[in-house]
């Protein structure tokens, strides 16, 4: 009965010139992913620069991850470049683990800032 009360998928989206940066709070799992593809794969051919801040996510399952992936994949046709910022402990093991996180642009390494 937990589950009924977990918090959903939400993400609210701020532009800046050709930058959009992606806040994403609470689960990205099976039957939350979509909405968000689909609105930052919109995002992608609109701006040279797509952050996604992770900061306030819980979990994410192998449906979320395959998002992300499938985001990335479609910024690299697009030209865009896509990051993630503040990636939790979960989302990084399960990078490792799946030899994703040297695939993903992470804003960390890259010493940007972005308040």
């Amino acid at each position: 009965m937990a589950e009924e009360f977990e918090k959903v998928l939400t993400f609210e989206i701020e532009r800046d010139g050709d930058t959009a940066v992606v806040k994403c709070h609470g689960r990205l799992v099976a039957g939350t992913s979509e909405e968000l593809y689909q609105e930052v794969k919109d995002l992608l051919a609109q701006t040279k620069v797509v952050v996604v801040d992770l900061a306030d996510l819980a979990y994410v399952d192998s449906s979320g991850l395959g998002t992300l992936v499938r985001l990335h994949a479609s910024a690299r046709k697009l030209g865009c470049e896509f990051k993630l910022l503040h990636l939790g402990k979960q989302l990084r093991n399960v990078l490792k683990l799946t030899n994703l996180l040297s695939v993903f642009s992470q804003v960390e390494d890259h010493g940007i800032n972005i308040a």
